[in-house]
């Protein structure tokens, strides 16, 4: 494992106590940050707060798509930190597998607000003080299914591919203050996720990666890690294909 010197620097993962939010977290740690995870389930905090037993780990309860929790919730975390320098937007579902006909309104909405609402949400309250501090590291965990499109998932693709968008205009935006905003686009990873999932969603997932398998949590982290570091001070607006050959753009 490459060492990637985050010391001194402090962090907010959205969604951080499982899945892909866990493997940054840790890494951040390893890393020499200080990190506030954010997630609205207050039993996994509490049984990842068990398991990473680390001085340097906070933990709050938030709901991405409430603007005035998240408001709140990055004045608390300026407040016990002095300043924010990265920010992980990981917070999402995948809604059910559905086609777009048979697609409820009421999970097109939860997905829409968990996926795209709470990154708007976070990017909107968090930049400011960015802007303050002339520094800072954007992280929005988008997917491979905003670049092409999964079946039976219009919500989610949806979602993610405004993530994207979002990720170009904000690092456009800010291109003239020290703050990078990036994106990644990952193949899907064996997370809590898949329990949103039907097995045929899940097999036609697969079939679609050249590698033939899922991506690992300790890849993303691997990746995220350099992008919320110093020696990732040119690249912005971008997206960051990690989906094993599935996308080569």
């Amino acid at each position: 494992m490459n060492d990637i010197d985050l010391k001194g620097r402090n962090a907010i993962v959205t969604g951080g106590a499982q899945g892909f939010g866990l493997a940054i977290t840790k890494r951040f740690l390893e890393s020499g940050a200080n990190v506030l995870i954010w997630d609205i389930d207050k039993e996994m905090l509490s049984s990842t707060q068990k398991l990473l037993d680390s001085q340097n780990c906070f933990f709050d309860v938030v709901n991405v798509v409430d603007n005035s929790a998240v408001k709140n919730g990055i004045n608390n975390a300026i407040n016990k930190f002095g300043k924010i320098d990265i920010f992980v937007n990981n917070a999402g579902i995948t809604g059910p597998n559905e086609t777009t006909w048979e697609y409820p309104v009421e999970d097109w909405n939860k997905v829409i607000d968990v996926d795209l609402n709470g990154v708007f949400y976070c990017s909107k309250n968090i930049v400011p003080h960015m802007i303050d501090n002339n520094y800072g590291r954007i992280i929005n965990i988008a997917s491979i299914a905003g670049k092409e499109g999964n079946p039976n998932a219009v919500a989610y693709s949806s979602a993610k591919a405004a993530v994207i968008a979002l990720t170009k205009s904000l690092g456009k935006e800010l291109s003239q203050y020290n703050i990078s905003v990036n994106c990644i686009t990952p193949s899907a990873g064996k997370t809590r996720i898949f329990e949103q999932m039907t097995e045929e969603h899940i097999d036609y997932m697969l079939s679609k990666i050249p590698r033939n398998r899922f991506v690992s949590h300790e890849e993303v982290s691997s990746l995220v890690s350099w992008l919320s570091s110093e020696e990732c001070s040119y690249s912005t607006g971008a997206v960051f294909d990690i989906s094993g050959g599935r996308a080569t753009y």
